[in-house]
């Protein structure tokens, strides 16, 4: 077997946003007027749709809000950017490139809107080597449904077997399980090696430059 294709999970896997994503959480719920989430259950939503995460941590949320809340959750997250400037994890850069050059295709799905996705990928500067990136409105159904790895199989002409799902969420790594991929989680993002592994995940990481080695087994 011959991975070919690594697709990536941006937010916990490739990014450092937990503290940007809690505080924007926070700041809404503030100007909103609701109860003021714990940051594990903010974490807790990681990885899903704007929407889906709203309604995990207010079940009863009037639906018909929904679209007046992700307008003003990425306003507040587009402030908070320039005071709480997301980051890439530590040696996130050095691995994709060296990747890169070894010939992977390196793609991105996330459930993030896909104009911040592409903004933070230029502005972390790695947009030039990820040859696909899939984000919240590039899909009709979203994680840990297998959609986005499969459009991004079709649409990249890989097959299963030769692709690889990488993330820090179970979400992340049902959606690979689930498109028959083989998958790979990150214990430094936001949820634990054991989360992981209960999802399917064939391997877990503690750093990213481990993974050079894992694709080389």
């Amino acid at each position: 077997m011959q991975t070919k294709l690594i697709i990536f999970d941006f937010d916990g896997t490739l990014a450092d946003t937990r503290e940007i994503i809690i505080r924007t959480n926070q700041d809404l719920m503030r100007l909103k007027g609701y109860p003021i989430p714990s940051d594990q259950a903010i974490v807790d939503t990681i990885g899903l749709p704007l929407e889906e995460c709203f309604l995990a941590m207010f079940p009863d949320f009037p639906r018909h809000e929904l679209p007046e809340w992700v307008v003003a959750y990425r306003e507040i997250f587009e402030n908070l950017t320039h005071t709480l400037t997301p980051t890439l994890f530590p040696e996130v850069r050095e691995t994709l490139e060296q990747l890169y050059r070894k010939g992977y295709k390196l793609s991105v799905a996330s459930s993030r809107g896909s104009k911040s996705l592409r903004s933070l990928l230029r502005n972390m500067g790695i947009a030039d080597i990820i040859c696909y990136a899939l984000g919240k409105e590039d899909v009709t159904i979203a994680k840990p449904d297998p959609f986005p790895v499969l459009k991004t199989l079709e649409d990249l002409h890989i097959s299963s077997e030769d692709a690889l799902v990488v993330g820090d969420m179970p979400v992340d790594i049902l959606m690979g399980v689930r498109a028959g991929v083989r998958t790979g989680g990150v214990s430094y993002g936001n949820s634990t090696r054991d989360e992981l592994l209960a999802a399917g995940a064939d391997f877990v990481i503690d750093k990213f430059s481990e993974l050079t080695a894992q694709l080389e087994q």
